[in-house]
C-alpha cells in the first residue's frame, strides 16, 4: 500500500505541477484581468496623478520663462534709463559748465567795468586835485602880488620920506625882492 500511495502522490504532484505551468484557462483569465487592472491603475494614476505633475511642471516651466522674459524686459529698460541718465549727466555737466564759463564772462566783464570806473574815479580825483593845485598856486600868487603891492607902497612911502637917489631907490627894491625871493616872483 505504500507503494500505492507513493505512486499516487507522484501523480498526484505531477498533475499539480503540469497544471502548474500547463495553460488552462483559469490562468489565462487571471493574466487578462492583471493585465487589464494594470492597464487600468496605470491610466487612473496617470490621469489623477501624472497629468496634474505634469500641468504644475508646464505651469512652473511657462511661469519661469514668464519671469525670464520679464527679467530680460526690465533689464533692457534698466539699461535704456541708465543710458537716458547718464546723457542727461553729460547734459547736466555741459549746462553746468556753461553757467559757470558765462559767470566767468561776466566776472571778467564787471572785474573790467570796476577797473575802468575806478580808473575814471582816481582821473576824475587827480583832476580835481590838479585844479585845486593850481587854484592854491593861483591864490599864493594872489597874496604874493598883494604883499608886493603892499611893500611897493611902503618902499614907495619910504622913498619919498627919505628923498633917496635912485640909486638908493634901486638897492632898496633889489634888497625887498631878495627878501621875497625869486621863485615867488616868478611865479
Amino acid at each position: 500500500m505504500n507503494s500505492l500511495m507513493t505512486t499516487a502522490f507522484v501523480m498526484a504532484e505531477a498533475t499539480e505541477m503540469s497544471r502548474l505551468f500547463d495553460l488552462d484557462f483559469q490562468l489565462l483569465a487571471d493574466s487578462f484581468l492583471s493585465i487589464i487592472a494594470v492597464i487600468v491603475l496605470f491610466f487612473c494614476v496617470g490621469y489623477f496623478l501624472f497629468d496634474p505633475v505634469r500641468k504644475v511642471l508646464e505651469d512652473r516651466k511657462e511661469r519661469i520663462a514668464s519671469d525670464i522674459e520679464t527679467a530680460k524686459a526690465d533689464k533692457d529698460d534698466a539699461l535704456a534709463l541708465k543710458e537716458e541718465y547718464e546723457s542727461k549727466l553729460a547734459e547736466v555737466d555741459k549746462e553746468a559748465e556753461a553757467i559757470l564759463s558765462q559767470a566767468r564772462k561776466k566776472a571778467l566783464a564787471n572785474e573790467s567795468k570796476i577797473i575802468q570806473d575806478a580808473k575814471e574815479e582816481a582821473n576824475r580825483i587827480i583832476e580835481r586835485a590838479n585844479t585845486e593845485a593850481q587854484l592854491e598856486k593861483q591864490k599864493a600868487a594872489d597874496e604874493i602880488k598883494k604883499e608886493i603891492v603892499t611893500v611897493a607902497s611902503m618902499m614907495a612911502g619910504k622913498i619919498v620920506a627919505a628923498s633917496i637917489d635912485t640909486k638908493v631907490s634901486d638897492s632898496l627894491i633889489d634888497e625887498t625882492l631878495k627878501e621875497m625871493g625869486e621863485n615867488t616872483w616868478l611865479s
